[in-house]
């Protein structure tokens, strides 16, 4: 995505100028529309949301089996999805907040393609509720909690690859240690055999005597 002249842009992951607006219009996601990278697809869809008057959530996303990698990720809007009560044995755990989920669907789906790029393949537009362009300090506080939980989530995944890299090392080397003990035990076993061949052929000499 480069820049033209009376076009408005931010800057992208790589430096490089993602186009927001032109003139007075605002630059919609459509399917089709590429990047070229994942961070990319986000910031724009942020920029997108900030001047449209709603705040972007980073969602679901779909890995390699293989190796890992992100493959796919849905950008949507904070309200997606419905709060869910949490309740305690002995009634509610405490007070419920107002709920800022509306079920909103709104969002677009972003692939990597073998081209390269990430490109959008959905692109909901409609939200269910009012969109307001809050100031750019407002959103923060909440886009800030975002992302706090994004990295958290990342950390957390980072851990429990850790954790399964710990325990499968720890599996490697205890099986090691039955090998070498089982190694270990037969020649014990060989030397006492010996040593019981050895009383054997000596008790027969003492009889010889």
């Amino acid at each position: 995505m480069d820049s033209d002249e009376g076009a408005g842009a931010v800057e992208g992951s790589a430096g490089r100028q993602l186009i927001i607006f032109e003139g007075d219009s605002i630059r919609e996601p459509c399917e089709g529309m590429e990047f070229d990278s994942e961070e990319d697809a986000k910031i724009f869809y942020d920029e997108y949301a900030r001047r449209v008057g709603f705040v972007m959530r980073v969602m679901s996303c779909r890995r390699s089996e293989r190796d890992g990698r992100i493959l796919a990720r849905r950008l949507g809007c904070n309200k997606e999805g419905y709060c869910v009560s949490i309740r305690g044995k002995f009634g509610p755990v405490r007070k419920p907040r107002p709920s800022t989920r509306e079920g909103c669907k709104a969002m677009i789906h972003v692939k990597f393609d073998k081209s390269g790029k990430w490109v959008i393949t959905k692109f909901v537009k409609e939200h269910n509720h009012p969109l307001v362009v809050a100031p750019r300090e407002a959103r923060q506080t909440m886009d800030e909690k975002d992302k706090k939980i994004q990295e958290l989530t990342v950390e957390l995944r980072n851990k429990k690859r850790l954790c399964a890299l710990y325990q499968e090392q720890l599996t490697t080397f205890m099986k090691v240690v039955e090998v070498h003990s089982d190694h270990l035990s037969k020649k014990v076993q060989n030397v006492i055999n010996n040593l019981k061949e050895f009383e054997s052929i000596e008790k027969e000499l003492s009889r010889n005597r």
